[in-house]
């Protein structure tokens, strides 16, 4: 029954995961590829700069909101674009929508012949047989951390001559840890329990999640300390006794629904009062546009704004 039960919740995390949002003979997977020369005639010269930079870039669609944003600071034009109710960049205003990254319309990928489809490594199993199957060019993004993010945009950088763009990206980044990494010199670590929440139910996650990772960088330890996966299920009893000082609270998929969840189980089940966290009132639910649940281009904010959560004295 528990693996059934840890099953679902796995299962309901990838839909999250998914709304959050070659030479065309083979699926390309984080490897280099050069684009052909654009092959021009002195009829030709005339033509709009958006068309000189769809000759060089290529035909690429996007299917995460992550990547779109990505995208966009690397200043490429996209020809498709993930269906999402959040907010996309002004510069991909009235694009046609592809559908959710897990699932995604394969139909109208293909009549937009692209040249590249983004997506993420962790839908790698559910979208890399339909792509090898279509002749579909698709490139994997790692975004499950914060380095894997940067990897992922220094390699975009390169592949699509936008390196000045991708290193402006990770610099101001890095500058943000180095200041970060300065306040908090000295303190001591606090302990921490992060839970993400899904319609029904809610999973915790380990380093190796996303905001994990953020909490790693900000100081903190995890006190759910399971290696080779992002989110684990667990019941109260074996989190009590982890005794966390600050519980973060991850609401995704219907984050009103999700957050009112958590304050009935919080309040309806009693185990929750003898939390040292509980107790102390170092309860936080996160924003989800900053608390993705994989790496987004909010990070540095996020990470500025989680460690006055992890040490309050540092508010301003």
């Amino acid at each position: 029954m528990k693996n059934k039960l840890s099953y679902i919740l796995i299962m309901i995390l990838l839909i999250v995961l998914a709304g959050c949002g070659t030479d065309g003979k083979s699926t390309e997977v984080d490897s280099q590829s050069s684009q052909d020369d654009p092959q021009t005639s002195t009829e030709e010269v005339d033509v709009t700069e958006k068309a000189n930079k769809l000759e060089t870039d290529g035909q690429i669609i996007s299917t995460t909101v992550a990547l779109t944003e990505i995208m966009d600071e690397l200043e490429l034009d996209l020809v498709g674009i993930p269906t999402s109710y959040k907010d996309l960049p002004e510069r991909y205003k009235d694009l046609p929508e592809v559908g959710l990254a897990m699932d995604p319309d394969m139909e109208l990928i293909l009549s937009l012949k692209p040249t590249d489809v983004l997506t993420v490594t962790t839908l790698t199993s559910y979208v890399e047989e339909t792509f090898k199957q279509t002749d579909t060019p698709a490139t994997y993004i790692d975004l499950e951390s914060v380095e894997g993010m940067y990897e992922g945009i220094q390699y975009l950088g390169e592949k699509y001559n936008r390196m000045e763009q991708a290193e402006e990206m990770v610099n101001a980044f890095e500058e943000k840890v180095t200041e970060i990494e300065a306040k908090i010199e000295g303190k001591e670590s606090p302990k921490v329990l992060i839970l993400l929440g899904v319609p029904g139910s809610y999973l915790v996650a380990t380093e190796e999640s996303y905001v994990g990772d953020l909490v790693r960088r900000a100081g903190g330890v995890n006190t759910m300390e399971q290696k080779g996966v992002e989110y684990v299920a667990a019941n109260t009893e074996n989190l009590q006794q982890s005794n966390p000082d600050i519980i973060l609270r991850m609401a995704h998929g219907m984050p009103e629904e999700v957050v009112d969840m958590f304050n009935k189980e919080f309040k309806q089940n009693d185990i929750w009062s003898h939390f040292k966290a509980v107790q102390n009132d170092r309860v936080y639910d996160l924003e989800e546009t900053l608390f993705g649940s994989t790496a987004n281009l909010a990070a540095a904010q996020a990470l500025e704004e989680l460690i006055v959560m992890l040490y309050p004295e540092l508010a301003e």
